[in-house]
């Protein structure tokens, strides 16, 4: 199976890539807790119909570090640089949570380039509250019933990605992430967390113009993300379509992964000829 890994230099320093397989062009972005190695359950999947690239965002390592910490907003540009760079005409994009504002803004800006879109658990730029069908009623009490559950996972070593009832069921995986959430160092998450909010000003009319194909996956246990927002973000997509992994939390990718990656894989093959 090929495979190579690469820095592309762009303003900030250098981005680091790494692209495994062959076919198609299938690209992921991670989240905060991750960067490249994230993906390894996808990657082995997928690599051999697909060419396979995951990337570490800019001030991850093993990109380079960003005095004052990555703005958000300059996330889609390195997408974008990195995509040319490699030559690709179109591509298909997994993101997942912090991820998503990658993708999705990739996708809104260069809608001829994307042949499909899966955001996991994740509603990108789109402003969370806003997107709530209750009108903010029931984010509100997600969100009180989230940070108590995250305070106490957290409390017992329990990573909010993973969730406690993930902890409990793979303790591996829940070791495995904190170790990599950990290879970011010093990057103060906590401002990062506040520019992912700051930039995060679409509504969910932003989705009409989404020429892709959508297909938004969430956690039924999640305490990061409200995963009844993923309905509503894919009812608001022109080709939207959604599934709720029931026993999950916030990384259905790394909890569920053979789940997660028949429900990417399926979607790709009925649009992978469009």
């Amino acid at each position: 199976m090929q495979r190579r890994i690469g820095k592309l230099e762009r303003p900030f320093g250098s981005l680091h890539y790494e692209v495994t397989g062959g076919g198609p062009a299938l690209v992921f972005a991670h989240g905060l807790g991750g960067n490249q190695m994230s993906w390894w359950q996808q990657v082995a999947h997928f690599a051999p119909k697909y060419t396979c690239v995951a990337f570490a965002h800019r001030g991850f390592a093993p990109s380079s570090a960003i005095a004052g910490g990555p703005d958000p907003a300059d996330y889609a540009g390195d997408l974008a640089a990195l995509i040319d760079h490699l030559g690709f005409a179109d591509v298909a994009l997994v993101g997942q949570s912090m991820g998503g504002w990658t993708m999705l803004e990739y996708a809104l800006a260069y809608p001829d380039r994307v042949k499909a879109l899966v955001l996991s658990s994740t509603s990108g730029t789109i402003d969370r509250r806003g997107a709530d069908p209750s009108g903010g009623k029931d984010y509100d009490s997600w969100l009180k019933r989230a940070d108590a559950a995250k305070d106490a996972g957290l409390a017992q070593g329990i990573h909010p990605a993973i969730g406690a009832k993930g902890a409990a069921r793979t303790p591996a995986l829940n070791l495995l992430y904190r170790s990599i959430d950990e290879m970011a160092g010093t990057l103060d998450k906590e401002k990062l967390r506040a520019g992912l909010r700051r930039v995060a000003t679409r509504t969910l009319a932003d989705l009409a113009n989404l020429k892709a194909p959508l297909l938004t996956i969430a956690g039924a246990d999640d305490v990061v993300f409200p995963a009844f927002l993923a309905p509503a973000l894919a009812k608001a997509a022109p080709r939207g379509e959604t599934h709720t992994l029931p026993d999950c939390g916030h990384s259905p990718y790394f909890e569920h992964a053979d789940s997660f990656n028949r429900l990417v894989e399926t979607f790709l093959a009925r649009h992978r000829q469009e």
